[in-house]
């Protein structure tokens, strides 16, 4: 269930709501507040009562306060990652809770916390807020840095378009990788992020495009 709203709006830019169906609510049922207090006669009891509304009114004001920080923050990630929502995750920038706070003034813990568990709803589908929180990798052709998250994305890519007489080796992987963009990642770099995204090597990926072959 999404936590957040991204549409196009009718005048090109990006409408960013709350989804008020997930928003935690606070009800007050004032007749029986008004009945209780009433019939309360003990000291105690009609200081602790007299606090209640104060309380329900004090956690009010902090969930629309988390609501809003929730919408900013998520403003403010689709700010920066305008060009993955026009073009997709080869354009995932690179991004951090720090680059965030710092651009809406907020404390990077607070932007952690309401990223944490929280969804939104884009074009492009349904994503986790942490999602769009990726370190950098340096170009070495002086162009701008690149998302690891895009970086594993075009070693999927390549992997699911390799021949069966062609099959990649990791550092093959690597050098596709420098030729197409200027990327310099480590053989075993690029073996960390295979096996992250759960991708077999290249041996076992060539016998298994054999078996495939043979079953065929």
């Amino acid at each position: 269930m999404p936590d957040v709203f991204v549409r196009p709006g009718p005048d090109g830019a990006r409408q960013i709501e709350l989804n008020t169906e997930v928003l935690p609510r606070v009800l007050v049922n004032r007749v029986y507040y008004t009945s209780v207090t009433k019939k309360t006669r003990e000291p105690a009891e009609k200081a602790f009562l007299s606090d209640c509304p104060a309380t329900a009114n004090w956690l009010t004001k902090s969930l629309d306060q988390r609501a809003q920080t929730i919408l900013k923050v998520a403003a403010e990630i689709v700010r920066q990652q305008d060009q993955f929502l026009v073009h997709g995750i080869a354009h995932l920038r690179p991004m951090t809770l720090k680059m965030v706070a710092e651009t809406i003034d907020m404390h990077e813990s607070t932007v952690s916390r309401v990223t944490s568990n929280k969804y939104i709803a884009t074009p492009r589908g349904l994503f986790e807020m942490k999602y769009f929180f990726t370190t950098a990798i340096a170009s070495s052709d002086g162009g701008g840095d690149h998302s690891a998250e895009a970086v594993r994305h075009r070693i999927r890519q390549l992997i699911e378009a390799e021949a069966i007489t062609d099959v990649l080796s990791d550092d093959t992987i690597a050098e596709l990788l420098h030729k197409e963009q200027g990327i310099d990642l480590a053989r075993r770099t690029v073996a960390k992020y295979r096996e992250g995204m759960n991708i077999p090597s290249s041996v076992i990926r060539r016998r298994q495009k054999k078996n495939l072959e043979h079953a065929g």
